[in-house]
């Protein structure tokens, strides 16, 4: 007989939920009985990944009956009428009338050399990362504090262990994760008298669509699996337990403005 899921008649939103960490966070979401709705840019190419994601979804409904359900909207986090009208959908979608839950995922992450990089891939990144990760912050926050009874809820932002050390061809990226890594500490201060609590988690080197490339070269891979302690560069589904663990009022309801990392033991070793 299926068993009910830590997560279960929770309802959740994840950004960037249709690929990498934010898909792998998804499907475990679903797997412990939580609502998702993702969010997506809607785009022609990703439209595979979407298609596969339900897919995936619909097996797992069909293997468990305490499974979630998942729902989807196309919006750009940049905007931020994105995040107001995902968590408008995951409301109205939910058997509660709550938000519980809001992994603020959404990323982009472009190597670039610091004295030629342009203002225009400086500006994207700035508005990806950090814009996006306020604006569906705030409108989650909104929602838990303001439209539901009792408040509360838990905010995961995903930051990155380049919040913590630096990149030379990540000028433009490390410091939007730093950028998380505060506004999670900061609105868990904000946010606390609320009930809702704010932390974030900081993978190190996963493979993702993001990197794929960069960690396909057998001398960059090489280079990386020996800094790690464990031996191994993560999977998206390292995070996945991580988030559900900072997601559940049972299991982490007196964390709050706290940064995980998932790195394999990589920041520790770093000399």
């Amino acid at each position: 007989m299926p068993v009910a899921g830590i997560l279960t008649g929770k309802t959740a939103i994840i950004t960037g939920g249709t690929t990498g960490i934010g898909r792998a966070i998804c499907l475990e979401y679903l797997r412990q009985g939580a609502t998702v709705t993702v969010n997506h840019l809607g785009l022609d190419k990703d439209q595979p990944h979407l298609d596969s994601l339900i897919a995936e979804a619909e097996a797992i409904g069909k293997a468990d009956a305490n499974a979630g359900r998942l729902y989807h909207q196309a919006g750009d986090v940049r905007d931020p009428e994105t995040g107001a009208k995902l968590v408008s959908l995951a409301v109205e979608k939910s058997s509660s009338g709550r938000l519980d839950i809001c992994v603020s995922n959404a990323g982009i992450c472009t190597f670039a050399d610091f004295l030629t990089l342009s203002p225009d891939l400086l500006s994207n990144t700035v508005r990806t990362n950090l814009d996006g990760a306020f604006y569906v912050t705030q409108a989650a926050a909104r929602q838990m504090a303001l439209s539901q009874s009792p408040p509360g809820g838990s905010i995961i932002g995903i930051s990155s262990i380049s919040a913590l050390v630096g990149g030379g061809g990540q000028t433009h990226y490390t410091p939007t994760k730093a950028g998380v890594l505060s506004l999670m500490q900061s609105t868990a201060v904000a946010l606390g008298k609320h009930g809702i609590r704010c932390n974030a988690l900081l993978p190190g080197t996963i493979k993702t669509q993001l990197n794929e490339e960069d960690l396909d070269r057998p001398e960059k891979r090489k280079y990386m699996e020996e800094r790690i302690p464990l031996g191994r560069t993560g999977a998206p589904g390292d995070l996945a337990g991580p988030a559900v663990f900072l997601a559940s009022d049972e299991l982490s309801g007196y964390v709050t403005g706290a940064q995980l990392l998932v790195d394999g033991g990589l920041f520790v070793n770093l000399q």
